[in-house]
């Protein structure tokens, strides 16, 4: 659990007045690479002895992981009793992803399931300041956002405005509260992309990771930035194809889950790195793939978030940059996978070149018929 070391080691930070970015810890040397207001948060991780701190993270994160089925389900429209949903929990543990995040400590589960909870909240009882948590999940770490403009991008532009007002507010009560670590990672660390790891590590699992892999070169530059913002275009083009119509913006309308998937993968694709274990967004994609009625699908692509083929690879000093050309789809699946899926699965019929898709209550009535 070595990054709820780090996250410990921020909280004590923040209560003893130490400097939030200068120090690391563990055997491999990490630093602080939140946000200010993310360390705040930290601040009860020290009320705990250690092993009763890591118990804690241990049962959090396997009851947010029933959760994140749970939304995911909700996202999708699948049903699943409560026995199945706990044989599905015992399941979706041994993905990578997610057994990974539990192994480290960390905190993508609980990150997927704000995001996820604020996007599917339906009902004029249940929406007022939707929005606001996916803000907050980008003051904690800043990867989220992309969802921000998800929102601009569909159409939904109160909870946009109320998701940036959210990211406001941690921002401003990070600089309220710590005026000096606020200056200097908004000034200086946020753009220390160093600082968070070495991209082309098979951790990696972002296009950039895929892409210095492939060249055998630590810094691809424009061999990855290029790729990245055809991506994002890509993607960007995709959501505006999925944009409701103004009369339909101030309706608490069901989430799309393709838009939402679409947006995650993006974002997991495009950012300088995505560790293995940020993919934790591959049960929310199950859970499609099982609604669509896509068995077979779903089964391949478990298989290939369990069998964790980069973990079998040369992983020492720089033999990641030297991995011959069969090796390289073992050391990049997510990031290919999302790629295929995209084009195959997330993308509107128009861009993937499909036929329409009929509305659900058009395609139960035919099933009916």
């Amino acid at each position: 659990m070595a990054d709820t070391l780090v996250y410990r080691a921020e909280g004590e930070a923040v209560a003893s007045g130490g400097d939030l970015y200068g120090f690391t810890v563990t055997e491999w040397e990490l630093p602080a690479t939140y946000p200010p207001f993310a360390a705040l948060l930290f601040v009860p991780t020290t009320w705990l002895p250690l092993p009763a701190l890591k118990l804690t993270f241990l049962l959090g994160n396997t009851a947010l992981c029933a959760l994140l089925l749970h939304l995911s389900c909700r996202l999708t429209g699948l049903r699943l009793r409560a026995p199945h949903l706990c044989a599905a929990t015992a399941l979706a543990l041994w993905l990578e992803p997610v057994f990974q995040t539990i192994v480290f400590g960390q905190i993508n589960l609980a990150l997927a399931c704000l995001i996820l909870w604020d996007l599917t909240r339906t009902g004029w009882r249940n929406t007022p300041g939707k929005g606001f948590a996916v803000g907050v999940a980008a003051g904690i770490k800043l990867t989220p956002a992309v969802f921000i403009a998800y929102l601009f991008l569909t159409g939904r532009v109160r909870e946009a405005t109320t998701a940036l007002a959210g990211f406001a507010s941690t921002v401003l009560l990070g600089a309220l509260v710590l005026p000096g670590a606020s200056a200097d990672f908004w000034t200086r660390r946020v753009f220390e992309t160093g600082r968070v790891g070495k991209a082309w590590i098979v951790d990696n699992q972002s296009l950039q990771g895929l892409i210095a892999r492939v060249t055998h070169t630590a810094d691809p530059g424009l061999a990855w930035s290029l790729p990245a913002a055809a991506t994002a275009a890509a993607a960007a083009a995709a959501l505006l194809l999925t944009r409701r119509p103004p009369a339909a913006t101030a309706t608490a309308a069901p989430t799309d889950p393709h838009g939402v998937l679409l947006a995650a993968l993006t974002t997991l694709l495009i950012s300088p790195i995505s560790w293995s274990h940020h993919w934790v967004w591959c049960v929310p994609l199950l859970a499609l793939l099982v609604a669509e009625g896509r068995p077979r699908l779903a089964a391949a692509v478990a298989v290939l978030f369990t069998a964790r083929t980069f973990w079998l690879l040369p992983h020492q000093g720089d033999l990641d940059l030297r991995l011959p050309w069969w090796q390289q789809p073992l050391a990049s699946p997510y990031p290919l996978l999302a790629l295929a899926l995209t084009a195959l699965v997330l993308l509107p019929p128009p861009l993937r070149g499909g036929a329409p898709q009929l509305p659900a209550s058009s395609s139960s009535a035919s099933t009916m018929r």
